[in-house]
């Protein structure tokens, strides 16, 4: 089994072993900042948090809509189109590289694609998979206090005799993301925070002061889209592959209905590569230090005229589901937007400015923060399966491992930071946005996760460091490993790996 395989294989057992410990703990890392419990999200599914209710308030059928019905809104329309047109996209994209007959729906084809017709059947729906609060993201609108997330994962609801065995969950999730204020609200972010860490360890609410009472339709902002479009099992000639589909769709209440959008810092490497003017453009515009210093903090929001309004995330990474081309060649490859020269001389320019990096302190580190502010780059990373918040499956009888776990390293890695930008917020304190690289947790001070997977423990990312010592990258050399650990990395060039107990 090669390294990507195994290390999936690995993570997903370390997850599913440390999951009933963790979860009755009161010191679970999402204490505060989001609701994974199955019991209470399957409570909130059958109230005004189902998707149809949050679509159409005046909807008080205890019936929820099959995503036929759901898709049939004028409001939803947009969003069926807009997928189906990256749906031809993709297989006209992968009929010119491979045999048209190896392509298609089914265990019988080399690359498997979804089956489309179940996104809009009656036979699914979008269930209630977690509510996450992202109002670390205030920085991005303040007088909105940042977002709160509702995720749905697509689900089969009625399944044909002898499908017994057929898992209900399909491949995709829906997020629907609300404003955590609105623009008539008169609450403070502070109020707002106090109210979600005063929460307990599984998510328990109250009724007096809960956070969710403050979450309304009229709030919506955008509805954004994962996918697993295809996959491709291992075989005698390829390595196993997975390719996702993103999109975002900003709601339009003038015109009620959600409209495809730019992706937030989704680069468009192809009209970049395509237009040298353009390419300059952003070239000068991040390695600007005022710009560089909001990227390494991971601030930076890349104006829209250089973003793409769909991406394909592939994993494992490396390259796109054909095999044939680099996922990101922004920095390295034919074409690249930058090469090292340009971001060594970058780097000096801030140093001379009086300007202190936190992350990026080399060429490898920019080029891992280019991919990891991205949408598609940080999908790539520490996931479940390409999700990181597939949320725990409340209506399957007996859960499979995949469905127990409800979420991957990444998000709970991230739950200290986002704690303490709470705290901030709620003791009226200039919340520290920064965070650190979508591999490695940002720990803020905190030894809360000393030891874990998430950050130095057996299982996390790692820097293999060698001698001497003045050949290790800046970037990553204090990506170390607990005491008993050491960093194995992957493949023979890469230093980057995992922390493993020490040979012998």
């Amino acid at each position: 089994m090669s390294f990507a395989p195994r290390f999936l294989a690995i993570l997903l057992a370390v997850l599913c072993s440390a999951w009933p410990a963790r979860a009755a703990q009161d010191a679970a890392p999402e204490r505060g900042t989001a609701i994974t419990d199955p019991t209470t999200l399957r409570d909130l599914d059958g109230g005004r948090f189902r998707l149809d209710r949050m679509l159409l308030p005046t909807r008080a059928a205890d019936t929820p809509l099959t995503n036929d019905a759901l898709f049939a809104l004028p409001s939803m329309t947009p969003v069926r189109q807009a997928i189906d047109v990256e749906f031809d996209r993709y297989v006209v994209r992968h009929t010119a590289t491979l045999p048209k007959e190896t392509i298609g729906v089914g265990a019988g084809f080399d690359f498997q694609l979804f089956d489309r017709t179940l996104l809009h059947s009656p036979e699914t729906r979008f269930v209630l998979a977690g509510i996450v609060n992202r109002m670390d993201r205030t920085f991005v609108a303040e007088a909105s206090c940042g977002e709160i997330r509702l995720i749905y994962r697509l689900t089969r609801i009625n399944r044909a005799a002898g499908e017994d065995a057929v898992p209900p969950r399909l491949p995709m999730t829906l997020n629907l993301v609300v404003k955590a204020r609105g623009e008539d609200a008169v609450i403070t972010c502070g109020e707002i925070a106090r109210r979600w860490l005063v929460m307990s360890g599984d998510g328990a609410l109250s009724d007096k002061d809960s956070p969710l009472d403050l979450i309304r339709r009229e709030d919506i902002d955008r509805i954004e889209t994962n996918l697993q479009i295809a996959h491709a099992p291992k075989s005698a000639i390829r390595d196993f592959r997975t390719d996702y589909l993103l999109k975002v769709f900003r709601y339009n209440a003038q015109a009620g209905v959600f409209a495809e959008a730019p992706m937030e810092n989704q680069i468009d490497r192809a009209r970049l590569q395509a237009d040298d003017g353009l390419k300059r453009e952003f070239r000068a515009w991040l390695l600007d230090p005022v710009n560089l210093a909001a990227f390494d903090r991971g601030t930076a929001l890349i104006p829209e005229k250089f973003l793409a309004s769909g991406a394909i995330a592939p994993t494992p990474v490396g390259f796109d589901a054909s095999g044939l081309e680099p996922v990101f060649g922004l920095v390295r490859g034919e074409g690249a937007v930058f090469g090292e020269p340009d971001i060594v001389a970058a780097l000096r320019r801030a140093a001379e400015a009086g300007v202190k990096l936190q992350n990026i302190r080399s060429p490898a580190g920019f080029e891992r923060r280019l991919n990891d502010v991205t949408c598609a780059g940080c999908h790539q990373t520490r996931g479940i399966g390409g999700f990181h918040f597939p949320g725990v499956d409340w209506m399957a009888e007996k859960p499979s491992n995949t469905a127990v776990v409800p979420a991957s390293p990444h998000f709970f890695g991230d739950q200290v930071r986002r704690r303490d930008i709470l705290a901030s917020l709620r003791d009226v304190r200039p919340p520290d946005y920064s965070r650190g690289f979508s591999s490695r947790p940002q720990l803020r001070g905190s030894s809360e996760l000393a030891g874990s997977n998430y950050n130095d423990g057996w299982g996390a990312h790692c820097y293999a460091r060698g001698k001497p010592a003045a050949g290790n990258d800046a970037s990553f050399r204090d990506w170390t490993c607990a005491e008993g650990l050491s960093c194995q990395a992957a493949g023979k060039t890469s230093r980057i790996g995992m922390c493993f107990v020490k040979s012998r």
